[in-house]
């Protein structure tokens, strides 16, 4: 299937979705967020799919921010209407989604292109990214989720500095303050996140959806994280994955999981 501002390639179960707006810096517009939106949906339910990287083409910016053009007339309505498309079709989508996705972090990951990077379940990051939540300069807060992720992953007081401040980050300062898990050169960016993919696919894709809804579920303060973990990881027992697992390791031998 063709898209206007993404690019699709499987490799083996491994999807990359290359961000392509290059002249742009890859900024988000509405419609790559239909675009993400679309393609998302159909890699959910493909079976030939479980693990998703997503990236932006080139070397310069994994997304430079929002396309700021086309909110920049926006009253309270529309920036209402905005944002709560936006996550409920892209960043919460993406940060529930049962299947991993990697943010493979190349170049300037601003505003919008962080908060997309946040909604990924790992980041990793290319030795020359720049990363930042700038909209406070602009006059308004982060409206995908940045506020509340940001928060959650390098903890209240680095969030409130970044956020207040709208500096800019190195990637070095984002592996030492957890933002990302890796950092690599930009040649070596996807092999790494391909890499990464590989040894996930080792594991069972049922525990895995079940892995990442506990998780989430911890950082949901209506939820009880630790009750929901203790019914999601009894459920596992009732799984095929579960049985071939645990057979293969008392056979000495690697799993063939079916996803069941």
């Amino acid at each position: 299937m063709k898209f206007k501002y993404l690019i699709h390639e499987q490799r083996d179960l491994i999807s990359v979705v290359y961000i392509n707006r290059i002249k742009k810096l890859n900024s988000l517009n509405i419609g790559i967020l239909e675009e993400i939106n679309h393609l998302f949906k159909i890699l959910k339910k493909d079976n030939s799919t479980r693990i998703i990287i997503i990236t932006g083409k080139g070397d310069k910016a994994f997304v430079a921010g929002a396309d700021i053009s086309e909110f920049s007339n926006f009253k309270s309505k529309e920036g209402f209407n905005l944002s709560m498309k936006g996550q409920n079709e892209v960043f919460n989508f993406i940060e529930t989604l049962n299947k991993p996705v990697i943010a493979a972090i190349n170049g300037y990951a601003l505003g919008g292109g962080l908060e997309l990077a946040l909604s990924c379940h790992i980041r990793i990051a290319s030795k020359n990214s720049k990363m930042g939540l700038p909209e406070t300069s602009l006059g308004i807060i982060p409206g995908y989720g940045g506020t509340q992720r940001l928060a959650q992953i390098v903890g209240r007081g680095i969030a409130n500095e970044m956020i207040l401040t709208a500096d800019f980050i190195d990637a070095d300062r984002a592996l030492a303050i957890g933002l990302v898990s890796k950092v690599v050169s930009s040649e070596e960016l996807i092999d790494s996140a391909i890499k990464m993919s590989k040894k996930i696919l080792t594991n069972s894709p049922f525990a895995i959806s079940k892995a990442i809804k506990a998780i989430n579920f911890g950082f949901n303060h209506n939820k009880n994280g630790l009750k929901n973990e203790i019914k999601l990881f009894s459920e596992c027992f009732d799984s095929e994955d579960f049985n071939e697992g645990t057979n293969a390791f008392i056979d000495k031998r690697k799993p063939k999981f079916k996803g069941r």
